[in-house]
């Protein structure tokens, strides 16, 4: 059973604070990290895998700490986001010499086994240069696995690929899991987490917004108050018959949008009342569109919740 464990860890770039205070454990597995774009998530990969130091607090593997740490190398796969390749050599010139840094007794076969595994024997003769970058994305992804790893860290690896690559990956992702083996992937897209992976971490502005099993941080996200602009033939009339009901905490006229604001606090009771409402007081719904579903809106308030 292999852990990482980040405990109270920071790391800040000047007057920038990129992770603040994080403390989270991931284990055996299939876990995504999630949250919107420069949350930290990147920084938070950096340091789980002995690329960054942390500037307080620490990032352990089982007990040993990352950092400066070259044993941990051995157990540690990672792709990152960015691109690190040398587009002079051939895939499988790439994955090879990742083979030889890391001392393996067959390099060759460990290198075509890697290959393999991400379906890219068939382009491995090819310069990376004539690469696409979902092609990239999984000579990556081979340099990472070519010493079998017992954790892989990833860094948005869907980014690039095409449909059948990402079903392709994510069913590997998901065998790994199962094998025992502790598998970190980021993104920003809910969906790809929800496909994925069943436990999550949230972070947000560097700060650990949620943890747990994506279920229960579905719901948060669902149960938490949505915010519509509405617009409607009378709009004061609309106003009065919602506010007097439970499901909404706020009602107002904006004169400028000529529409109502509505603050509903019981998503699956007013999806229901407003046209029943708007239906029995002869009104007739002109617009109905949410104002608040950007994921930086739904992550910041799982930050407060």
């Amino acid at each position: 059973m292999t852990t990482l464990s980040v405990d109270r860890a920071s790391r800040w770039f000047g007057n920038v604070v990129a992770v603040n205070d994080v403390t989270m454990t991931i284990g055996p597995g299939v876990t995504g990290l999630l949250g919107p774009n420069g949350a930290g998530k990147s920084t938070l990969i950096n340091m789980m895998g002995g690329f960054l130091a942390p500037s307080t607090g620490a990032v352990t593997l089982d007990g040993e700490p990352v950092w400066q740490n070259e044993g941990v190398y051995r157990h540690i796969g990672v792709v990152p986001e960015r691109e690190a390749m040398y587009d002079f050599l051939t895939g499988g010139e790439f994955v090879l010499a990742n083979a030889e840094l890391h001392g393996l007794p067959d390099p060759g076969a460990a290198a075509a086994r890697a290959l393999a595994t991400v379906e890219m024997e068939y382009a491995q003769d090819r310069r990376i240069s004539t690469y696409s970058k979902g092609m990239r994305q999984r000579v990556k992804m081979a340099s990472a696995l070519v010493h079998d790893p017992s954790v892989l860290l990833l860094d948005e690896p869907f980014n690039g690929m095409d449909p059948r690559q990402r079903l392709q990956l994510m069913e590997m992702l998901r065998r790994m899991g199962e094998d025992g083996r502790t598998v970190l992937f980021s993104s920003h897209i809910l969906e790809e987490v929800e496909q994925l992976a069943h436990h999550i971490e949230v972070v947000v502005a560097g700060r650990h917004a949620a943890s747990g099993d994506f279920r229960k941080i579905r719901r948060m996200m669902t149960d938490r108050p949505h915010h519509y602009l509405v617009r409607s033939s009378d709009d004061r009339r609309l106003a009065s018959a919602l506010i007097a009901d439970g499901s909404t905490a706020g009602v107002e006229l904006d004169p400028a949008e000529r529409a109502l604001r509505v603050r509903a606090v019981d998503f699956a009771r007013f999806t229901e009342l407003l046209p029943r409402v708007a239906k029995e007081n002869g009104i007739r719904l002109l617009t109905v569109s949410p104002s608040d579903e950007s994921l930086e809106s739904v992550f910041s308030y799982l930050v407060s919740a």
